[in-house]
């Protein structure tokens, strides 16, 4: 089982537009793919037509589980997303009273790691879409994937929220923590405007090893597949926007970022 998560601490960067797309190029070719929401507000859930606040099967109920000391199967809070190998966990609002419940509660940093190890005989791939906060549930997501994809939209803002999420990695290595690699994904580029040439620019000059060699194009029609609850990938896979995550997939692919052997240790040198 291949693992990867998408995260930034900063939102409104395309994250769920990452996660979902991606996990619909992956559903094309047909992989068995998991899709899971890590974010209380639940956009992903909702793209899907699942409603966090009334959800009553969700990632809560593992943690929930955990605490009591009872686990529960995840395949118990598997959802269909009504699409061919692709399945999710979705979101519950209540999620976000995990941090306050929990505290310091041994094992909870583990939780979606060991609920993804009871799934790996059903999923080739799992793509989890991160909250923009830190807390227990992005410790989960970074604990459990082997590569953190980290999308930043390119406009300067977008640059401060990237600069946190690396200090972030930072933080947890220098906590004796092993950190998953990372690939930085430029999103919502427009090459009409400055805002986004010249935010592109500098992260090819400030984050040029770990920078997707591409951009994720400006594409109005993500909204509309987003408006009908269909990953863009699936719907008009021969769109510009299309190809660009199509793209990303293959350079996934042909440099590790699948590998199965765990999260690796990576250096966090890009502020430096």
């Amino acid at each position: 089982m291949k693992i990867w998560a998408v995260a930034n601490q900063k939102g409104g960067v395309g994250k769920t537009t990452t996660a979902v797309n991606l996990g619909g190029v992956l559903a094309r070719e047909g992989h068995r793919t998991l899709l899971l929401d890590m974010d209380p507000h639940g956009s992903m859930s909702a793209y899907f037509g699942l409603d966090p606040d009334e959800q009553e099967s969700s990632l809560y109920q593992l943690f929930q589980s955990n605490k009591s000391g009872q686990a529960l199967s995840p395949m118990r809070v598997v959802c269909s997303t009504g699409f061919e190998n692709l399945d999710m966990i979705p979101a519950s609002t209540a999620m976000a009273t995990l941090d306050r419940q929990l505290g310091a509660t041994d094992g909870m940093g583990l939780v979606v790691a060991q609920a993804l190890h009871g799934l790996a005989d059903r999923y080739e791939f799992v793509l989890i879409d991160c909250p923009p906060q830190l807390g227990v549930l992005m410790i989960n997501a970074l604990a459990a994937c082997q590569h953190l994809i980290i999308p930043v939209q390119t406009e300067f803002l977008a640059v401060k929220g990237l600069e946190r999420m690396l200090r972030t990695l930072e933080m947890i290595q220098r906590a004796r923590h092993k950190v998953p690699a990372y690939t930085i994904l430029p999103t919502m580029y427009d090459p009409r405007t400055r805002a986004s040439t010249g935010t592109l620019r500098l992260l090819r000059e400030r984050f040029a090893e770990h920078l997707w060699r591409s951009v994720i194009p400006v594409d109005t029609l993500f909204r509309e597949a987003s408006r009908l609850g269909i990953p863009l990938t699936l719907k008009a896979p021969g769109d510009r926007g299309s190809r660009a995550y199509a793209e990303l997939m293959q350079d996934l692919l042909a440099d590790g970022a699948h590998s199965e052997a765990g999260p690796g240790a990576a250096p966090v040198s890009a502020l430096h």
